[in-house]
């Protein structure tokens, strides 16, 4: 027998949201029942958008008996103070990345969760796409033999050449790490594993940055982070990685990802996005073979639709607080050991998630 749809109230309605309103309204295993915003405007114009119901703060939102999940997609800064009050209400909840802007908020976060019997799960959930989970499937079928190593590189010159106001890029808690690294980390993760140590470099090219796009252009701000990051990265599996995050290219490259076995080398499709293309190169040869990919069907969101029907026939979800965690608590060790030109350990572990199985589809899937 079907169950019902499982409620969701989503708090805090900016760009992002609109997104996740759309997908969200043609997933069956989720029915969107309040929008909420500390801006009432903003939540009453997204709920009126997306034909939601409801639209008011978040505190009376949080009492609605029909919220089952709280799908957060405040600043990052909100992210801990919101889950928690989601999860003192009884509710799960679903944070945008990352999950809390520290490890010890967010260790505090699913252990709250833990006592009051809810869950947490976290973005991205691009690794549930389409090309990502055919990469995952072929590894795990063993296309390229025992995985040894892999490379991830994100580089580019810098979102102020595009966005309008990109101060908060370059601010503590974000630069191309913290905002850009969660795609590609969860994706090695995803593929190799937990993490167990890392060692890393740092630098900044300049201390400011210059507006190039919109009615602010010319505007010069400081920037507060590292805006190239260089990690390596050794698994719990004896696994591998080189990762690059970086706003100080003039050469724009998101989608260099490649995991390398003992058979062939498999090149996968950007992680900040649900498709391919998907690439296969074995040993001896000397082209790349194309690997069929399934047409794109998920996007932002389908991470709440299969915790959805995780929750309902009581599975665990794949995008999880677990997971979300140790991706924090890498980046953040690499941060560490950028400072200190020495190896650090990532404390936490996390299960590998298991592949979605072949042809799962969120507009159909039902809890």
């Amino acid at each position: 027998m079907t169950a019902e749809p499982v409620g969701v109230a989503v708090i805090g309605c900016g760009v992002i949201s609109g997104q996740y309103l759309r997908n969200l309204a043609g997933f069956p295993a989720v029915r969107v029942v309040a929008c909420a915003d500390l801006d009432p405007a903003r939540a009453e114009a997204a709920a009126a958008a997306h034909e939601v119901p409801y639209a008011g703060p978040p505190a009376d939102v949080l009492r609605l008996p029909e919220v089952e999940l709280v799908l957060n997609l405040t600043v990052p800064a909100a992210h801990a103070e919101v889950a928690r009050a989601a999860v003192a209400a009884g509710k799960h909840v679903y944070n945008e990345k990352p999950l809390t802007s520290d490890p010890g908020s967010a260790r505090d976060l699913l252990a709250a969760a833990g006592r009051a019997g809810v869950r947490v799960g976290g973005a991205p959930d691009t690794f549930l796409g389409e090309g990502l989970q055919t990469m995952l499937r072929l590894l795990d079928a063993g296309e390229a033999g025992r995985p040894l190593s892999a490379i991830a590189i994100m580089q580019g010159p810098g979102p102020q050449r595009w966005h309008h106001d990109p101060e908060f890029f370059f601010r503590t808690g974000a630069g191309p790490l913290f905002d850009m690294g969660p795609y590609y980390l969860t994706a090695l993760v995803a593929a190799l594993g937990p993490v167990a140590r890392v060692v890393a470099l740092s630098s900044r090219a300049t201390d400011h940055r210059v507006i190039a796009a919109g009615p602010r252009a010319g505007t010069r701000f400081p920037v507060e982070v590292p805006t190239h990051v260089s990690a390596l990265l050794e698994f719990r599996s004896g696994a591998v990685a080189t990762t690059v995050f970086s706003f100080d290219s003039p050469l724009g490259r998101q989608d260099f990802l490649e995991v390398t076995g003992t058979e062939a080398t498999v090149a996968g499709p950007n992680p900040n996005g649900f498709r391919g293309p998907l690439r296969l190169r074995r040993a001896g040869e000397t082209d790349w073979t194309e690997a069929p990919v399934p047409e794109p069907v998920s996007g932002r969101g389908v991470g709440v639709a299969e915790m959805a029907v995780a929750l309902r026939r009581g599975r665990p979800h794949r995008a999880s607080g677990e997971l979300a965690l140790h991706v924090l608590d890498v980046m953040t060790a690499i941060g560490l050991s950028a400072g200190r030109d020495a190896f650090v350990a990532v404390e936490s572990t996390c299960s590998r998630p298991d592949p979605l199985p072949q042809g799962w589809d969120p507009r159909t899937a039902i809890a």
